[in-house]
């Protein structure tokens, strides 16, 4: 499977510079833990960057697109088409990733891992398409064992790529009209949970479509089979191409000590095809908020993190992951540029 060696690099957090860190923390100019969740952010980064003065300044947003056969069982509220329009939407800089990019001051990589039609060429987009869409997992596997793995590798390339334009800390996005059915499926197979506690109404579809979402995925699962215990399995019967390049992504990420910033549903289904093909990803992993979409806090407990902020937000695009890197700068610059009570001249508390 070529570039996926590299998962034994993945090394997870120093704990004692973890702890280093919590210690710095403790002598700021401030009750301690009273930055709460900030404080152990900071921590986490320290830990995943294996440095005790780390510079968040280079973030990179990984927006990858890719469509799904299974739209034709009438799954989703938009048609199709909608995938490589948003994608020219991107690249013109007008969708709400590009917005929210823009205020934290990060880049978007739009990448088309397997938008349905060709797009037209443009000096931004990445064309790393292993297929046009993937087929109806309603009746069969959505891709080829070697696509799935060509998927992974794919992201994992994107990311090497971009790494070397500098890369302290990345998000994750996704664009693909019907996407949110698939992430259903690899979260039901993982999780162990029944379809119907995992589906959402994604774009806003009405009862009796979702009723039949509903039934679409449970026909998927029961027709492919997927092996819980085999995370290139699950990808290739019931994933997508942007879900497989996303979790190449988070793969390539964590082997080189950057911090992973996860977005909504279909990030999370990535996040979990990386960690079942190598656990100690959760490490690198920062869960950015909550998603509306009902089957993101199973993945979430299932990975074992613990959400930023909960807006309510579903629209996916890397939006939530670009707010949680404004976080994350936040709580770096608390850590570093706050002063001691030593330096500052303030008095401790006295016990």
């Amino acid at each position: 499977m070529g570039k996926i060696g590299t998962i034994p690099m993945i090394e997870g957090l120093n704990q004692d510079l973890v702890k280093k860190a919590q210690k710095r923390l403790d002598n700021l100019t401030k009750p301690q833990g009273s930055l709460g969740r900030l404080e152990e952010l900071a921590s986490l980064i320290v830990g995943i960057t294996k440095k005790e003065n780390p510079s968040l300044q280079n973030k990179v947003i990984f927006t990858f697109a890719g469509d799904h056969g299974v739209t034709e069982e009438g799954v989703s509220a938009f048609p199709k088409e909608v995938t490589p329009q948003m994608v020219y939407n991107f690249l013109r800089g007008g969708a709400g990733i590009n917005v929210l990019a823009r205020y934290v001051g990060a880049r978007v990589v739009v990448v088309d891992m397997g938008v349905a039609s060709d797009l037209k060429p443009h000096s931004d987009l990445i064309v790393k398409k292993i297929g046009y869409g993937t087929k109806n997992i309603a009746k069969g596997p959505a891709m080829t064992k070697d696509e799935a793995a060509r998927a992974i590798e794919a992201g994992m390339e994107v990311f090497d790529k971009e790494f070397e334009r500098g890369i302290d800390i990345c998000g994750t996005g996704d664009m693909g009209i019907g996407n949110t059915t698939p992430s259903s499926a690899i979260a039901s197979v993982f999780t162990g949970r029944s379809v119907k506690e995992l589906t959402g109404r994604g774009t806003g579809i009405d009862d009796k479509a979702f009723q039949n979402k509903v039934r679409v995925i449970e026909q998927a699962i029961e027709v492919n089979k997927p092996d819980p215990n085999n995370a290139i399995d699950v990808l290739s019967k019931v994933g997508g191409f942007e879900i497989g390049g996303l979790a190449g992504v988070i793969l390539a990420a964590a082997s080189k000590n950057v911090p992973i910033v996860i977005d909504g549903f279909i990030s999370g289904a990535a996040a979990l095809i990386a960690y079942h093909l190598e656990p100690k990803v959760k490490d690198c992993l920062i869960a950015a908020h909550s998603s509306v979409e009902i089957g993101h806090k199973a993945v979430l407990d299932h990975i074992g993190l613990s959400p930023l902020l909960d807006l309510n937000m579903r629209l996916g695009e890397g939006t939530g992951a670009a707010l949680g890197m404004g976080l994350a700068e936040a709580s770096i610059r608390i850590m570093t540029e706050m002063a001691t009570f030593e330096s500052a001249g303030v008095s401790e508390r006295s016990d």
